[in-house]
C-alpha cells in the first residue's frame, strides 16, 4: 500500500493472487461471476477496459471487442496477463488487440469518452474514495456507454445474521461503507447507486451473485449445481440482494462529450491528451512528463519530468 495524494492504494505487486486466491477452492465464485458478466456485458464493441483487471482472469469474455485494455496498479499482475493473452494483433480476426496499462484508479490515464464499455470486478472494494473512482470511470465512458460494476455487498445475509447475533459491531443496514479489513470495503447497494447517479451513470439491471458462498455448501454440493442455482437466483435476488457480491449494468449519459479525435491516453500530471509515444516512454507535449513503457506495459503510476531525468543522469 502507498499514499497517493492522500488516497491509499492497494497494491498486489508480487502477490500470488492467481494461484493462492483463485486456486484455493473458488471455482464456484469464478463461474458465478462469469455468468453474471456474460449476461450484463454487451457482446461486441469497439473498445473495452477492465479496471483492476489483474492477470486478465475475465479476458476470455471480451472476445467480441476490437481492442481491450487491462488496467491494474501491479506490474506483476499485468506481466502475467501479457503472458496469458499476448501482445498486439488479431488472431484470424477473432482475438482482440490487448493493451496493458499500469496506474491507479483515482487518476485514470485515458482521454474522456475513450471506451464504449468498462468493467470493474472485485476492484471497488479496495477504494477508500469510491465516489472518485466512479466519477473517473464515468469520464472515460463514451456517451451511452456501458459500465458493468461489481461491488461487495454490505447488506448480505451472513452480515445480517452476525449483527443480530451480536457478533458484529457494524450494522448491515447502515448506508455508509464499512472497512472490515484495511482497504477492504463493503458497500450498501443504495449508497452505491446514489454515487452512480451522481456520476451520471444510470443503473439498468442488478444481479445478486455468489449467494451460496458458504464453506459447508461448497464442500457438500457439487460446484456445477451451485453455479446453476446461482444463475437462477441472480435476476430475482437482484431485486433486493442479500448476496455477498452484486453486479450492476449502468449506462452513461447520452449527451456527454464525444471522443477526442486521435486522443487515447491522458497525462496524469496535467491532464493533457497530447502525448507522443516512443519506444520506451510516452511524453506529454504540454508539461514534458514522461511515462515509461516496460515489457510492453504502459506505466502511468508515476510521471517523470525531463528535468528529473537530466538531474539523475548528472548525479549518476
Amino acid at each position: 500500500m502507498r499514499e497517493d495524494q492522500k488516497r491509499p492504494i492497494c497494491d498486489y505487486e508480487g502477490s500470488a493472487y492467481r494461484t493462492e486466491f483463485w486456486g484455493a477452492g473458488r471455482d464456484y465464485e469464478d463461474a458465478a461471476e462469469r455468468a453474471a458478466l456474460r449476461h450484463l456485458l454487451p457482446p461486441t464493441g469497439r473498445r473495452l477496459i477492465d479496471v483492476g483487471g489483474g492477470y486478465g482472469r475475465l479476458a476470455p469474455l471480451y472476445q467480441g471487442y476490437d481492442e481491450v485494455v487491462i488496467f491494474d496498479y501491479a506490474l506483476s499482475q499485468l506481466r502475467q496477463a501479457r503472458e496469458l493473452w499476448g501482445a498486439h494483433g488479431h488472431s484470424h480476426g477473432r482475438r482482440p488487440r490487448y493493451r496493458y496499462v499500469a496506474g491507479d484508479f483515482y487518476h485514470l490515464p485515458f482521454a474522456a469518452s475513450t471506451f464504449d464499455t468498462v468493467t470493474m470486478v472485485r476492484t471497488l472494494h479496495h477504494a477508500a474514495d469510491a465516489p472518485r473512482v466512479l466519477q473517473g470511470t464515468a469520464e472515460i465512458l463514451a456517451p451511452g456507454g456501458t459500465l458493468v460494476l461489481e461491488f461487495a455487498n454490505k447488506r448480505n445475509l451472513k452480515a445480517m445474521i452476525r449483527y443480530l447475533a451480536g457478533r458484529q459491531a457494524w450494522s448491515p443496514w447502515d448506508r455508509e461503507p464499512v472497512e472490515f479489513v484495511e482497504l477492504n470495503f463493503d458497500f450498501h447497494p443504495a449508497w452505491v447507486e446514489e454515487r452512480l447517479r451522481e456520476a451520471g451513470l444510470q443503473v439498468q439491471e442488478r444481479r445478486a451473485v455468489s449467494t451460496f458462498r458458504l464453506g459447508l455448501l461448497k464442500r457438500v454440493v457439487p460446484t456445477a449445481m451451485l453455479v446453476a442455482l446461482d444463475r437462477l437466483c441472480q435476476p430475482v435476488g437482484g431485486l433486493a440482494p442479500v448476496s455477498p457480491s452484486v453486479f450492476v449494468r449502468c449506462e452513461a449519459e447520452r449527451d456527454g462529450p464525444p471522443p477526442e479525435e486521435e486522443a487515447f491516453f491522458r497525462c496524469t500530471a496535467c491532464e493533457s491528451t497530447t502525448l507522443e509515444e516512443g519506444e520506451d516512454k510516452i511524453t506529454c507535449q504540454s508539461c514534458d512528463s514522461r511515462f515509461a513503457i516496460r515489457d510492453g506495459i504502459y506505466d502511468f503510476r508515476e510521471p517523470t519530468l525531463a528535468t528529473d531525468i537530466g538531474d539523475s543522469a548528472r548525479n549518476g
